[in-house]
């Protein structure tokens, strides 16, 4: 091994807007926040995902591939219906091909997934 993954690092024009966003939709809370730096995660202790101000950052367009997505997350749900309703309400829109895809604030494709029946409720009782 030559090291552990720490964050994934999501460029961005607003870090803080977008942290936000990903904070409610996950449930991590921000655990650091700078101007220009923003992470959420477990506790402040813990790996997470990190949002990096990126003035001149250019959405993707998905499925295009001369604006490809860059990366995207999966964010398993016990309900798509209620998680649509829910990531739509965050400021998320439905991108029209694929499943279950959407864009987030700053334009990155994320993809709702039913959680697997190996996984815990995401939402117990």
């Amino acid at each position: 091994m030559i090291g552990r993954l720490h964050h994934t690092v999501i460029d961005c024009p607003g870090p803080g807007d977008l942290a936000e966003f990903y904070a409610e939709l996950t449930g991590l809370p921000i655990t650091y926040r700078s101007d220009d730096w923003v992470v959420i995660s477990r506790d402040q202790t813990s790996s997470g995902i990190a949002f990096q101000r990126a003035p001149d950052h250019r959405p993707p367009r998905w499925p295009d591939p001369a604006h490809p997505q860059q990366f995207h997350l999966d964010v398993m749900v016990d309900d798509l219906d209620v998680a649509d309703v829910e990531v739509r309400r965050l400021g998320a829109r439905r991108l029209p091909a694929g499943d279950h895809v959407y864009a987030d604030p700053a334009g990155h494709p994320f993809c709702l997934i039913p959680r697997p029946a190996w996984a815990p409720p995401v939402h117990a009782g």
